[in-house]
């Protein structure tokens, strides 16, 4: 049987160390350690997904591979040479920080490039036809970086290295990008602001992180006006009110745009248990937005991950996306299901909520992206 979804992983890539932080907080003055080292971009997450994928039988039914590291004429495609080049010397030299919140420990370099490459393998894999959609297990993650500025955990932009690289191998020409992790996608946007060629999408917690970026009144720049789209959601919105912004605003939007592949910058931290965010998602709303994402495109898609904070909830979420990537009948059934559900915002919430998203649509329309 052919396997028609394709799992992009390295165990290298959850031996990347972030350094030492208290959430958000540096650690040192009044900022005692943490147990547990006070490491929110820690690789429990991540490897926890993959063990749950493992006692579930799920990886057995994907076509489970890993990829080589981008390469440095990858990686140059986005970011300037000189910030690659002392990237790479602080890393051979025991590790240091570059830009805001990116502490990293010796190897980093190499670990985040193969984190990169994971995400151009996804989307090979699916353009050439091996696989129908592909999910990357990349980590360190890279909707944050800047072309010279390493930003909120993230060292090098994955998935704009990796769109890059597809349209240097002549896979693709117009690609879109849905953001929904709860953290702006600052990063990816900046890259492609002033592009017509990628869409970028990016639904998220409103002034959560960045706290100044994300607004509606970004839509792209010079030939790229229209072709940035940015959904900025109230904290504890929930189930409802992401699948409205999807169905309401992402879709048209994706619909119209027609893109040769469509690349989810995948973030479980929009989740009701995530320790650096403040939403009620749960595995069933991934898993309804991956459906209504498949439903546009026919089940094509690439998935990069993102964030995503909480150890315990983290690997269902992913765990549920999956099964609807892959039409799996396999199920790791959600242990929070009726905490998070009796947990929703009620009627009155969600009709505030849907005047929220009717307003976001009045607000995109006016600046020429709907």
């Amino acid at each position: 049987m052919t396997k028609k979804t394709a799992f992009v992983w390295d165990e290298k890539c959850f031996w990347h160390f972030g350094g030492n932080y208290a959430l958000l907080a540096p650690v040192g003055g009044l900022v005692q350690p943490m147990v547990a080292g006070g490491l929110p971009e820690a690789p429990e997450t991540k490897r926890r997904l993959k063990n749950l994928m493992d006692v579930t039988g799920l990886s057995g039914e994907l076509d489970m591979m890993s990829a080589p590291p981008a390469s440095m004429e990858d990686l140059a495609r986005v970011h300037p040479q000189t910030y690659l080049d002392t990237f790479k010397s602080k890393s051979d030299n025991g590790g240091g920080e570059l830009g805001l919140r990116t502490p990293f420990g010796p190897g980093a370099f190499e670990i985040a490039a193969l984190s990169a490459g994971l995400v151009i393998k996804a989307i090979e894999v699916v353009q050439t036809g091996q696989a129908r959609n592909a999910y990357a297990l990349s980590r360190p993650p890279g909707h944050h970086c800047l072309p010279d500025f390493p930003n909120g955990f993230c060292l090098l932009a994955n998935i704009a290295i990796a769109i890059e690289a597809a349209r240097a191998a002549g896979l693709g020409k117009k690609f879109a990008v849905i953001d929904w992790d709860v953290h702006h996608g600052n990063g990816t946007e900046a890259i492609f602001l002033n592009r017509d060629d990628v869409l970028t999408i990016s639904l998220h917690q409103d002034r959560c992180y960045p706290h100044d970026t994300g607004g509606t009144e970004v839509v792209g720049e010079g030939v790229g006006k229209g072709f940035n789209m940015n959904i900025p959601l109230p904290p504890g919105c929930g189930h409802k009110a992401y699948l409205d912004a999807m169905e309401r605003l992402v879709l048209p939007k994706l619909r119209d745009f027609d893109a040769d592949l469509v690349i989810i910058a995948c973030g479980f931290d929009a989740s009701g248990f995530d320790p650096l965010a403040r939403m009620m998602c749960s595995p069933e709303t991934y898993k309804m937005m991956t459906r209504q994402v498949m439903e546009v495109t026919g089940g094509k898609l690439v998935a990069a991950h993102e964030g995503g904070y909480s150890e315990l909830y983290v690997p269902f979420c992913g765990h549920a996306m999956l099964e609807e990537m892959s039409g799996s009948d396999i199920r790791a059934d959600d242990p929070l299901h009726a905490r998070i559900t009796g947990q929703q915002p009620d009627a009155h919430a969600d009709a505030f909520h849907r005047d929220v998203v009717t307003r976001l649509h009045a607000e995109l329309q006016h600046g020429g992206v709907l």
